[in-house]
């Protein structure tokens, strides 16, 4: 391809389905050209599962192209129903503001923000204003309802007897019209965004087409997930959060430094800036050499996100929790605890700390005598000691390298 970003873009699995790949490759081949991709503010930190987007972007700009960031102050308040059981819980635009700080900390560590380089804009400037009426002459015109729910988006959702609330329906039509505003205001003829976005940014595509008689394109990611199918990005404790003010750097180094042995060649060429003839050399390791490569890929998404300054704590914290003597676990405090009762099963407590997959994976590893409590193997019939205070800590380990600190909560 002519396009130095879809060239490596594809290499590196970020490319899932696009409108029209010649053209976007005949378009991208001239460097300056402005791309979006849109994020909803429901929360004070991204996550995980917005990642593949945000590195797209980040080579997006790699390749002497324009990222717009689109932050949905006004989208956030109807809420993305696609692919999606439950309704979003409406914030209050106080919520939404607070919620803006965070999101673009978030993303500064990925991306050069500046006049002529990465911008954000809040589509809150363009919807908070509509005038209804004037909106339906001028944009809802252009809207097949028959179209519209024939995207797999609104059939999914519908086929399960999930209501669409009409409050839903219009985010479809709204995300469409943020991209025919960022094609006016700043020649932005490309929108990005996950595969579950399909729909919608087809939607713009065609309003553009159809109301400037212009070409504009999308290109979506694949969805995170792991080699058998799973969506990523979760934990006992919830999301995998990029912000630090909701997961350590270290619990974020711990969770890529224990994802699956046959997801990690993927993740080397999605979340690392390795040169691809590099990871490629990589994909013959095996066996327990492949635990070299967690730490590497740890370490790389780590700094990006982290800076590469965190790596030396980490690195020691690391050291600590698996060799440390169990009476000096107070004075570890970069590491996240899980709070635990007492009372509770160390079946359940293995599959809730994700150090087991599942609760036969807990009793395979307890009779293989595979599973430690401050560095004592344990079996099966194994309670936590009664005796325990609020606030106590144990070491709960699992084979040789997976470790969490257990705190007592009566």
């Amino acid at each position: 391809m002519k396009s130095s970003f879809l060239n490596e873009a594809v290499a590196r699995g970020f490319v899932y389905q696009t409108t029209n790949l010649e053209a976007i490759d005949e378009y991208l081949s001239t460097k300056g050209r402005h791309g979006y991709v849109g994020f909803d503010i429901t929360a004070k930190s991204l996550h995980v599962g917005h990642l593949i987007p945000i590195f797209t972007m980040r080579l997006f700009q790699k390749h002497g192209h324009k990222p717009v960031i689109l932050v949905g102050g006004g989208t956030t308040k109807v809420g993305d129903p696609s692919f999606r059981n439950t309704t979003r819980p409406m914030l209050s635009n106080e919520q939404i503001k607070e919620n803006l700080k965070g999101i673009k900390s978030c993303l500064e560590p990925f991306l050069e923000f500046g006049d002529d380089k990465a911008i954000m804009v809040n589509n809150a400037a363009w919807l908070d204003n509509i005038n209804y009426l004037e909106f339906l002459r001028d944009i809802g015109k252009y809207f097949s309802i028959n179209r519209m729910i024939g995207f797999d988006s609104v059939k999914t959702k519908l086929s399960q007897n999930n209501s669409l609330s009409f409050l839903e329906f219009n985010y479809m039509i709204l995300q469409a019209y943020d991209f025919y505003r960022l094609f006016c205001d700043k020649d932005c003829r490309i929108q990005l965004g996950g595969q579950d976005q399909w729909g919608n940014i087809v939607c713009g595509v065609e309003l553009i087409r159809k109301k400037c008689e212009a070409e504009a394109f999308g290109l979506t990611n694949p969805l995170l997930t792991t080699s058998d199918g799973k969506k990523m990005g979760k934990t006992a404790n919830g999301a995998v959060w990029l912000s630090e003010n909701f997961m350590s750097a270290y619990d974020f180094w711990q969770y890529w430094r224990n994802v699956a042995d046959a997801d990690v060649i993927n993740l080397m060429y999605l979340f690392t800036d390795l040169p691809i003839d590099e990871i490629k050399k990589m994909e013959s390791v095996k066996g327990s050499e492949i635990n070299a490569l967690k730490v590497i890929l740890a370490d790389e998404i780590t700094s990006i996100v982290h800076g590469k300054d965190s790596l030396a704590s980490i690195h020691q914290s690391a050291e600590q929790i698996f060799n440390q003597s169990c009476e000096d676990l107070a004075k570890i405090d970069s590491v996240n605890r899980f709070p635990t009762e007492k009372s509770a099963s160390i079946i359940d407590i293995l599959v809730k700390t994700q150090l087991c997959s599942s609760r036969g994976d807990a009793k395979r590893m307890i009779r293989g005598k595979g599973v430690y409590v401050n560095n004592e193997a344990i079996t099966e019939d194994y309670k936590l000691p009664q005796d325990l205070s609020d606030g106590d800590l144990l070491k709960l380990s699992c084979g040789k390298k997976k470790t969490v600190i257990l705190e007592i909560k009566n």
